[in-house]
Order: structure tokens, then sequence, then C-alpha cells
């Protein structure tokens, strides 16, 4: 009865193995060729975490079964990398650095999702603390309880029908050109922003790609009609695959050295990760982050979502996440220097 108990756990095994290991490619895979294949990048974590205990179980048991996961991981290390860091770097602030903010606010909680009534001015007090010299929201919101004064320069670009919704780059250093991108019937959009720095001049990106419109919460993914949410997020994965493009041919013709950051609404196995850092950039969390770095409140698993890409040539002192719960979203910090 043992062995045959085995013999299925081995099986089960297998399946996570061949599933891990095909979520390799997909990096690779256009989302407008194959959509449902990129809906995969979403369960890598899980895929990853299941596979780590398959090679726990089998090693108490001694046993050589333990080598297809241990082969499976191995030869995917920098997709374990992109979930979880065992060490980080944690720097005070260093000379000729900046530091970098990222934050998507849920609209300051507008619509009461956490059951408080402080959360704009929580956040405020926040970003004030941390004082970053370069904050970019996303799912900004005129709200008049938040206070981000000591931010000198300002660019905000709406992008839905109402005019409510908005990314925005808050700086220490003088704006010198700024622009939307205007992606097409969406709330979702891209700004920049060229900042003046003291001895060169940078573009920041302000990036909120398509969103899945999914909750957060087991229970009500769980009432979801499977085929319809399928359906939905492949879609909005082919959304974000143009939006990248439209990120990229944009990148191309800037005259600056280019960071990235923002709300991707994807993790870092996905097909639009892959392009955008492929522009000569580094994700500062695998660089200098510590533990899962978790950055979106979803109940299932660690997802990441959220990143800040620099060039490669950038030194990255420090990068932390914050896991105040103020927004459906965590707001991630790094110091980078030149």
């Amino acid at each position: 009865m043992r062995k045959i108990l085995q013999k299925i756990i081995f099986v089960m095994n297998s399946i996570a193995a061949f599933a891990l290991l095909l979520s390799y490619l997909l990096p690779y895979v256009s989302p407008k060729m194959f959509p449902l294949l990129s809906v995969l990048s979403l369960a890598v974590p899980v895929l990853i975490l299941i596979n780590v205990s398959f090679l726990f179980y089998w090693a108490i048991l001694f046993s050589k079964r333990l080598i297809l996961s241990f082969v499976v991981l191995i030869l995917g290390v920098s997709h374990v990398s992109s979930l979880y860091k065992l060490r980080g770097k944690s720097m005070d602030k260093i000379e000729n650095s900046i530091s970098l903010m990222s934050y998507n606010v849920h609209s300051f909680n507008r619509f009461y999702w956490i059951d408080s009534k402080t959360i704009p001015q929580d956040i405020s007090k926040l970003v004030r603390e941390q004082n970053s010299d370069v904050f970019c929201v996303q799912e900004y919101y005129n709200n008049p309880d938040t206070n981000f004064k000591q931010y000198p320069y300002k660019y905000q670009e709406f992008n839905d029908n109402n005019g409510e919704l908005a990314l925005a780059i808050f700086s220490q250093f003088p704006i010198v050109n700024k622009g939307s991108l205007h992606f097409k019937k969406t709330a979702n959009n891209v700004i920049f922003a060229d900042l003046a720095l003291p001895k060169d001049t940078v573009r920041v990106y302000n990036v909120h790609l398509q969103s899945h419109s999914i909750s957060s919460k087991t229970d009500e993914l769980a009432k979801a009609d499977s085929q319809k949410l399928l359906k939905r997020i492949s879609n909005s994965f082919k959304k974000q695959q143009v939006q990248a493009e439209q990120l990229l041919t944009h990148m191309e013709s800037s005259p600056y050295k280019n960071i990235v950051m923002g709300d991707f609404n994807n993790t870092a196995y996905s097909y639009v990760y892959d392009k955008i850092r492929s522009e000569k950039l580094q994700d500062t969390f695998k660089n200098a982050g510590k533990g899962f770095g978790k950055t979106f409140n979803f109940e299932l698993f660690p997802a990441r979502i959220d990143f800040i890409l620099v060039p490669e040539e950038y030194e990255v002192f420090s990068f932390q996440t914050f896991d105040q719960e103020l927004s459906d979203h965590y707001p991630i910090l790094t110091q980078i220097g030149f």
C-alpha cells in the first residue's frame, strides 16, 4: 500500500515538474499566439513551491526520486531567485545615489475596500517618511486628504473616461520633458518624465499595464466561472503585449537612459516582463531584495507584479518592500548609484 501511495505521489510530482519546466518557455511565447499558455505565468510561484515541497519530501525519505524536482529547479534557478531572495542589501543614504519608490495606491481606498478612513493620510505619512527622490504612483486619485508637498515637481495624466484615475510622477528633480503613451480603450497607461539630475538626465517611465479585473480573495475566485476567468486573463495578456511593444518602441527613441517602474499586472516569468527587462535593464529586487518580495495582496501565493527596472550599469544599493496594508498592493523602494 505504501509503495502504491508513493507511486501516486511521484506521478503528481512528475506533473508539477513538467508544468514548471514548461513555464520556463513562457518568456519566449507570445501571448498573441498562445494566450492560454501565458496564463501559466501567474502559477509559476505555486509550481516552484510545490516542487520544493516534493524535493524535501523525497529527501526526508532518502529517495532518489528527489532528483526530478532538484534538476528542474536547478534548470530554472533564475526563476527561483525571482520568487525568493535569501539575502538582500540594505544601506544608508549614499552620496551620488537616488531613491525610487513605486506604489499602486488603489485610489487611496476611495470606496473603502479596507476598513479604514485614514488611508490617504497613512500613505502620505509613509511616503513622507521614506522621502524618496522619485515617487511613481499608479491608480492615483486627487484626494484632498493626501499630502505630497515635499515634491516640488509633479506630472499626472488621466487615461480614463471620467478623468479620475491617473498615473503620477513626483520628483525632487526638475522635469524637463514629459508625455503619455495614451493606450486606447483602457484606463491603463504609461507616462514618462525626463528628470534633470545633478550630473545627468534620465527618463522615468511609470507603467500600469492592462489589469485582469480579478479578485485577490480565494472565496471570490472559487465562485467565478473558470472559463470566463481564463478568457478574461488571456485577453488582458494579449493587450499587455501590445502595450509593452508600444512602450519598447518609445524607449528606443529615448535620448536618455531609461528607468521603468510600476505595476506590470504580470509576473517576472512573463513575456512582457522579459521583453521590457531585455532592454539592458536589471530588476532591483533580484539584485538587492530579500524574501518573497510580495507586492500584491493575493491570498493564494506571494505575487510580485510591481517592479523597478534600472540600467544594467547602475549599482543597486538596496531594495525594500513594505508590508503595510494600505492598498491591494505594497510599495517598493530602491536606492541606486551611477
